[in-house]
């Protein structure tokens, strides 16, 4: 399909794509321009989404425009933006997708701040469920953020901008291995550092940071540069929601600060499960039907006292919790527990209906001391002095960010790739790294001068001559 375009020459917008008629501008970014327009036969509205010449003489950045085509036209689900068309000849290659009739949710926090955790949930469940599918099918989506999610007047979430979508049956070989993509408040901390090689976990730490932001109305880790926002993720310093609102509930706050463990280990493993930890309800296939669950569920335990003999309970979901907290059931490492007595016992962090007093949230693991543990030091001091990057939004740059790998850091394998520069202000003052190798070399201590040695002789000199000169007079008396 060829470009078929017609300029408006009072406003300067395009009047057609193809077989589209333009209706109005949407928005504009450095990426390019998004327009609402009509199919001339059908009568679709769809959004146009046309790179500018300057960009489209890019080859990476075209593949990943036609990357993007590719991964919404495969995941058909309603909670992600359908892919319809994709013309990547002429001077503006062009990408058509489904028409959605709202806001972003980036937009929404701006204008009306924190939501309620009720609504915030629902939400995010939604964006869970279109997350899932792309992950079903081997999609990566790197860069989920609550400018990439779409609200229509009907309160459906849906996600959007696969641009930085990794296909593991279809990788393109976009990005290169050492390199970080993403948004920085808002991706995984190993991200940062080798962007290829990410699993589902990285998603899941991007889907907590975007409830964080749903709920709390500022970004996580705050408006610092990347380098800094980067440190703060590996040592888990991050200040808790709750804390910032106190009307978030416990549950829904531990949810959060686990999903953004510093240690993707520490991460729930899929999203279902992250939805599950959210509510503290096992999401089971009978749900999945409709079909209604008993108001008070039994559940048996198996567990050792203190002194090694087993025991069998059972109990309400309540009851155990409770005892849990009261630390009656002993360590709870070696509790199994099940819904029935012929079912599997298993550890009580496979359910989510005790797994919060169980799985604490973790930092990233320390690295093993090396011969650069004082650079690191000096970096850590450094950073930790550094001016925070002004912002000049509520939140960052909406585009996602390609960080060139240049400050490498050897000791810690999640390091990330450069020196960053804060996407919000390119001249902002950045923490300065000495990464060695331009280090002034030691100053040489100066050998002790040698002037008491030649004073000493002086010294035994004048004494034998006086000494001489004594016995010279008392020889000339003696003869006398």
């Amino acid at each position: 399909m060829s470009l078929d375009t017609n300029l408006d020459p009072k406003a300067g917008i395009p009047q057609q794509f193809g077989a589209y008629d333009v209706l109005a501008k949407i928005a504009e970014g450095g990426m390019g321009a998004v327009y609402k327009g009509r199919h001339r036969l059908t009568g679709e509205l769809v959004a146009i989404k046309v790179l500018p010449a300057s960009t489209a003489k890019n080859p990476v950045l075209i593949k990943r425009f036609e990357q993007e085509f590719r991964a919404a036209a495969a995941i058909n689900h309603p909670n992600v933006v359908r892919g319809i068309e994709y013309c990547g000849t002429g001077s503006n290659p062009f990408l058509v997708m489904e028409f959605v009739d709202g806001e972003s949710l980036g937009s929404r926090i701006d204008r009306d701040g924190a939501m309620s955790e009720e609504l915030a949930i629902r939400i995010i469940a939604q964006v869970c469920q279109g997350l899932h599918r792309a992950h079903k099918q081997k999609m990566i989506h790197r860069d989920v953020k609550p400018d990439n999610i779409m609200l229509t007047v009907d309160g459906v979430a849906k996600l959007t901008d696969l641009g930085l979508v990794k296909d593991e049956e279809n990788e393109m070989n976009l990005t290169k291995t050492g390199r970080g993509l993403g948004t920085p408040n808002f991706m995984a901390p190993e991200q940062f550092r080798n962007a290829k090689n990410v699993d589902v976990r990285s998603d899941i730490y991007s889907l907590g940071a975007t409830l964080y932001t749903m709920l709390t109305g500022e970004v996580p880790f705050g408006r610092v540069g990347p380098l800094d926002c980067w440190m703060r993720k590996v040592r888990n310093e991050l200040t808790s929601p709750r804390e910032l609102n106190p009307a978030i509930s416990e549950r829904v706050d531990w949810a959060i600060r686990r999903s953004m463990s510093g240690d993707p280990d520490k991460r729930p493993g899929t999203c279902k499960e992250f939805v599950e930890d959210l509510t503290g309800v096992s999401i089971r296939p009978s749900q999945a039907n409709g079909e209604a669950q008993p108001a008070t569920e039994l559940w048996y335990l198996v567990y050792l006292d203190d002194e090694g003999v087993k025991h069998t309970v059972k109990g309400s979901v309540d009851g155990i919790r409770r005892a849990l907290k009261e630390g009656l059931l002993g360590d709870t490492s070696n509790i199994r527990a099940a819904r029935s007595k012929t079912s599997p016992f298993v550890g009580l962090h496979h359910y989510p209906e005790f797994r919060d007093l169980i799985i604490e949230p973790a930092p990233l693991p320390s690295p093993a001391p090396t011969g650069n543990s004082a650079n690191h030091q000096a970096m850590r001091q450094t950073v930790g002095t550094s001016t925070p990057t002004p912002a000049t939004a509520s939140r960052p740059d909406p585009e996602a960010v390609d960080y060139a790998a240049k400050a490498r850091m050897a000791h810690d394998p999640n390091a990330p790739t450069a020196a960053y520069q804060s996407a919000t202000d390119s001249s902002a003052t950045r923490p300065h790294l000495r990464m060695g190798g331009n280090r002034p070399a030691p100053r040489q201590q100066e050998p002790p001068k040698k002037g008491f040695d030649w004073m000493m002789w002086l010294v035994v000199l004048v004494v034998a001559l006086g000494t001489s000169a004594a016995a010279v007079v008392m020889f000339g008396k003696l003869k006398m």
